[in-house]
């Protein structure tokens, strides 16, 4: 066997060399590697609750469904607040893709209480309005509490809240005992909707029926919010006719919105703060990465004589490179595993306690393995060197 042969060392060795390091300096161990730790947990959780959030928006809008539009009154060339024609729903409802159409009228002036010994200007900011008794199929809402309106109670004064609505009245459950003051007259609380994620603007309504809106609080009987539901692949379509038809003297003066894409604009809000906390996370990752360089360095000093010995005994310099680039990579490797595995756990405890799906993406946690390599190998490339530049003699005389 050559000196040369003599001198090799195997990847094996190598790994059993670099290991050593750590095994010597535990506590020092685990708080450098903490450092990393707390930087990929940070953004393995960032990544993994907003992947979390976005999954339970799309199983959301999968069973509500992204089809439904909505038609509103805008204004006039001068300003002024302009109504849909009376035909509006039924002229809508011809579109041969549209499988449904309702619609609600916003009762003006009418205000809800909880009983009439509340002060008038106290109203809540809840609105009252009159609608037709194909809303929740078309909407996909549901009822927590009661019954929904039906040909006999649409008539009668007959209320059903929205979600936030009856929070703010105190009405706990529907019953012929609930009743509110609505419009200057007593209502009976029929039903209470659960919150209404593509129609919102109904959760802080109460809605009466067509018929005795108009009958008992003057209502014009014009709609002004008419929810459309159109087949799949002709949603945008059905989009681009929808004013056109509502109001075809006027078509300008028609909004037309998709209330899906409120929902994802919101979503793609807070994708902001999400760049911002992995900005957070990486500072925190570069810290750690000091730390670790910091731990390198100092294990450097302190095994100047354990140099110098390998170095005497044939050690060359690039094994003395590759022993401690292997120690720093370990030190890394071993928090970025825990890092993960943390950053998991956050994902998954956060995402259960705001009943979403948990999902951290394959690539999140595989790319915080591959960033705390990455910063091994830099910050262990200058120990590395360093130590590796000692001359046996200097080293062994170093005490």
């Amino acid at each position: 066997m050559t000196p040369l042969d003599a001198g090799r060392l195997s990847p094996a060795d190598a790994l059993r060399v670099g290991a050593s390091g750590l095994r010597s300096r535990p506590t020092r161990v685990i708080l450098s590697a903490l450092g990393i730790a707390i930087g990929i947990a940070a953004m393995v959780a960032v990544v993994g609750i907003s992947t979390s959030s976005r999954e339970d928006l799309n199983r959301t809008l999968d069973s509500l469904g992204t089809n439904l539009l909505t038609v509103a009154p805008g204004q006039s060339l001068f300003g002024q607040a302009s109504h849909l024609p009376d035909e509006a729903i039924d002229m809508i409802g011809r579109i041969g893709p549209v499988t449904s159409v309702t619609a609600v009228g916003l009762v003006p002036g009418a205000k809800v209480y909880r009983s009439d010994r509340v002060p008038a200007s106290q109203s809540g900011g809840l609105g009252v309005y009159a609608c037709r008794l194909d809303l929740l199929d078309t909407v996909g809402a549901s009822l927590a509490s009661g019954a929904w309106l039906n040909p006999a109670t649409e008539r009668y004064p007959a209320v059903v809240l929205g979600d936030r609505a009856a929070d703010r009245l105190g009405v706990g459950a529907a019953g012929p005992r609930q009743q509110v003051y609505l419009g200057g007259q007593w209502f009976t609380v029929v039903g209470i909707l659960a919150p209404v994620a593509l129609a919102p603007e109904l959760d802080s309504g109460a809605l009466i029926g067509w018929p005795v809106a108009q009958s008992t609080l003057d209502f014009d009987g014009y709609a002004t919010t008419v929810y459309t539901r159109a087949h799949p692949d002709h949603v945008e379509a059905v989009q681009d006719v929808l004013a056109a038809t509502a109001n075809p003297a006027a078509p300008d003066e028609v909004r037309v919105s998709r209330p899906s894409d409120a929902l994802a604009a919101q979503q793609a809000t807070d994708a902001t703060f999400t760049a911002l906390l992995l900005g957070l996370g990486a500072v925190a990752l570069v810290v750690g990465g000091v730390g670790v360089a910091n731990t390198m360095v100092i294990s450097v000093l302190e095994r100047r004589a354990e140099i110098g010995l390998r170095r005497s005994l044939g050690a060359t310099r690039g094994q003395i490179r590759l022993q401690f680039l292997i120690e720093s990579q370990l030190l890394s490797a071993i928090g970025g595993a825990g890092g993960v595995l943390l950053g998991i756990a956050v994902t998954a405890g956060y995402a259960a306690f705001q009943g979403w799906p948990s999902v951290v993406p394959v690539w999140a946690s595989a790319g915080g393995v591959a960033a705390t390599l990455v910063i091994g190998a830099i910050a262990g490339l200058y120990p590395a060197v360093r130590a590796s530049r000692l001359a046996p003699t200097e080293a062994l005389a170093t005490p």
